[in-house]
């Protein structure tokens, strides 16, 4: 995340040996972008990255804050000729809840300012390591690939130290970050995979609207027999087009499905009635215990 022209898709042209940023409109990111990248875990390991790109142009707030939602891992990036800008102000506010790691880019450039654009960050409350706080900082070039291999160290580091894991063998998870409709094949979401499986053949349920997933395809466009927790998707098969930020669940059998609507709906009218602003606890519904499996938040 961060402001727009700071080098957020460069760095993903990088981890992904591509060149996303000549086929953009202007250069600018104008969609959520998710891709997987092959790394090493700290021990050495083999291990990937699922990474989100989101826009840094002020039009696109609410994709920003979207893909924010989803990470565990912020990678703020802010160019060292520039130090922090709007977007990335905004950022940090969306990131809160999130950790984060600064990419100070472009440090090729001849009027970059590495000290100055971290001594900005800290007057918005991003103090890094040098200046005495606790957020991790790796100075870049994303262009001409300088310290890129310790960025991905670093960012592989942080999330073995956060003990990252989902259970891959539950229910699969989804959530959408981008919808739309194709003519040929109907309603598609785009989205991560954030807990369990997803498989083709899948019953699932998502707001209002439910199916059966039709198909799967990863961010290359080949098709996936399955999709385990932090895979890239893109899915087929739900009646209408959910809504960007939405839950898609896996629910036992299309028997379920009405059962799950049904009780979203009696939860939902009991906190209008309560005037609860919070969730009313799922705990008290036992129709729909049997296949919630571990997550519960997507009622909403």
């Amino acid at each position: 995340m961060g402001h727009v022209d700071h080098g957020k898709t460069t760095i993903i042209d990088w981890l992904r040996k591509s060149n996303i940023v000549k086929g953009e409109v202007g250069g600018i990111t104008q969609s959520i972008g998710s891709f997987k990248v092959s790394t090493r875990a700290f021990d050495g390991k083999k291990s990937h990255l699922c990474v989100i790109d989101t826009p840094g142009h002020a039009a696109f707030q609410q994709m920003r804050e979207r893909g924010a939602n989803v990470t565990d891992i912020v990678l703020l990036v802010v160019a060292a000729d520039d130090g922090p800008l709007a977007t990335t102000l905004e950022a940090i506010h969306q990131a809160k809840h999130a950790t984060i790691i600064v990419a100070i880019n472009k440090i090729d450039l001849p009027n970059a300012d590495v000290i100055k654009a971290k001594k900005k960050l800290a007057e918005v409350g991003v103090l890094v390591e040098e200046l005495g706080g606790k957020t991790q900082c790796v100075e870049v070039s994303a262009v001409k690939g300088t310290n890129m291999e310790e960025l991905v160290e670093t960012i592989s580091f942080q999330a073995d130290l956060l003990d990252l894991h989902a259970d891959p063998s539950a229910p699969g998870e989804v959530v959408c970050l981008e919808a739309y409709v194709d003519k040929r094949t109907g309603p598609m979401a785009k989205g991560i995979v954030r807990w369990g499986t997803l498989r083709p053949g899948d019953v699932i349920v998502c707001g209002n609207t439910h199916g059966r997933v039709k198909f799967l395809k990863d961010e290359h466009g080949t098709n996936l027999k399955e999709a385990p927790p932090s895979t890239p998707v893109l899915l087929c098969g739900l009646r209408d087009c959910p809504a960007a930020g939405s839950d898609i669940l896996v629910v036992g059998s299309e028997k379920e499905v009405n059962k799950v609507l049904r009780a979203r709906e009696e939860i939902q009218s009991a906190r209008v009635d309560l005037g609860q602003e919070e969730a009313v606890p799922i705990e008290e519904y036992d129709e729909i215990k049997p296949f919630l499996g571990v997550s519960t938040s997507w009622i909403f």
